[in-house]
């Protein structure tokens, strides 16, 4: 198994010569196995473990261990203990899943804070096989379907090759110490089940199963790439993306030839699941204004178009624009000039205000707009509430959302890329002019 381990790095160049990685060892036989092919690999090294909480003094027998095992090897170790509990309620997210965030979160932090070249750890065939049938259950795409991926950005999974088998044969061959995990014998978990119930099955009905199951998902991988070109080609045709959102042309996703194909596909990577998916799909010929969420991601659909954003805070944000100022980056670029009005031509482009600067007073004030605001529109002589104004231009409701005001105490100065206060406007009197630029 070591040749093969060390054949397998080298073919795929998963670990390049003079490279550092950062093993994730949580004490069990897999990870076990794996520092002893690392220490036997010359490769260097340093070993993290994460100590979750959630088996008492199991747990803390698991980090024990695996101190009393790297004293050994005089490699460096970084140990971590989180309460996922709590992370997890916090996070209104399954257990499995907080320990994922948390393991993945430190090992990141890790590597960069230690400089590593890339993470480690033990996954290996056994894994990919329950992960494709984890997938299959819970509805997914070819990517799905793929399996665990050797290597994926700074993460690498050397024993893909290996089964549990292989892995088992390894560690009493060698007399290599682990570890037990009691809750892998408790079949009320996912993949427990699938590993003691189902998957002994097909071993029961064809012996070569394993075997046959992997060159299936070598098969599934070709097939993907043929696939992730074709999707790639269609998704740059429909989608555009800026700094501030990207935007799904409906038209264009409904001429596609695989429509639904591709929208999955775009979604996934803002974080919508397909089930989300198949309800976006759903509400292509519905009226405007509905909206998806993602953890991450927030989807409003307007009339011929999907605009997605990332989730923000910013609704009760208030930023400030002193007298002396002349830019100011947050909520985003904005540029301040003072101009004698004798000398200065006033410049008609949604993305620029000026002002008679008698007129205001500082600081001014940047804010979101709120129910009942109200505003003079430039050119009229009466009032109009902002809402109204946003609905007399048929402006979709991401739009609006993201709509700031500019605001003289508690006038509304600008209402920021749509239309400037007829109160502040530059006139033959004014002596000043401010100029404000949104970059």
């Amino acid at each position: 198994m070591y040749d093969q381990f060390i054949s397998n790095i080298n073919q795929k160049q998963l670990i390049k010569s003079g490279q550092k990685v950062l093993l994730a060892i949580s004490g069990g036989i897999d990870s076990m196995v794996l520092l002893h092919l690392f220490e036997r690999s010359g490769f260097e090294y340093g070993i993290a473990h994460c100590n979750f909480r959630l088996r008492g003094d199991e747990s803390d027998g698991d980090e024990a261990f695996v101190r009393e095992q790297v004293e050994q090897h005089g490699t460096p170790v970084h140990f971590e203990t989180f309460d996922t509990k709590e992370y997890a309620s916090l996070k209104g997210i399954s257990i499995e899943m907080a320990a994922r965030e948390l393991r993945y979160g430190f090992f990141e932090r890790i590597r960069k804070e230690y400089e590593y070249d890339c993470i480690v750890t033990a996954h290996h065939q056994d894994d990919l096989i329950e992960t494709f049938f984890l997938n299959l259950s819970r509805k997914t795409g070819i990517k799905g379907l793929t399996g665990i991926k050797e290597k994926k950005g700074k993460l690498i999974r050397p024993l893909l090759f290996a089964s549990r088998e292989d892995i088992e044969k390894y560690a009493a061959g060698n007399f290599i110490s682990c570890r037990e995990d009691s809750s892998n014998n408790e079949v009320v978990f996912q993949r427990n089940f699938l590993r003691h119930k189902i998957l002994p099955l097909f071993s029961e009905l064809n012996p070569a199963f394993k075997k046959n199951f992997m060159a299936s998902v070598d098969n599934l991988k070709a097939a993907y790439e043929v696939y992730e070109t074709t999707i790639d080609s269609e998704a740059r045709r429909v989608l555009t993306e800026d700094k501030e959102q990207s935007v799904i042309s409906i038209p264009e996703l409904q001429n596609s030839p695989h429509p639904k194909i591709v929208l999955l596909e775009i979604l996934s990577g803002f974080g919508f699941n397909s089930s989300v998916v198949d309800t976006v799909y759903q509400s292509l010929e519905t009226l405007s204004g509905k909206q998806f969420f993602s953890k991450t991601h927030r989807l409003v659909k307007d009339r011929d178009a999907l605009f997605i954003q990332e989730l923000t805070n910013d609704e009760d944000r208030v930023y400030y624009i002193e007298q002396d100022d002349i830019e100011l980056f947050a909520p985003f670029d904005i540029s301040i000039e003072r101009f004698d009005a004798k000398d200065f031509t006033i410049i008609k482009e949604a993305n620029i205000a000026c002002v008679d600067m008698d007129e205001v007073e500082f600081p001014l004030l940047i804010r979101k707009w709120q129910q009942g605001d109200y505003f003079q529109p430039l050119g009229m002589t009466g009032f109009k509430k902002v809402s109204d104004f946003f609905i007399d231009r048929k402006m979709p409701l991401h739009e609006k959302e993201n709509t700031w005001l500019l605001c003289s105490g508690k006038k509304i100065v600008w209402i920021m890329g749509h239309r400037l206060d007829n109160r502040f406007k530059v006139t033959p009197s004014t002596k000043q002019v401010l100029k404000i630029v949104m970059a």
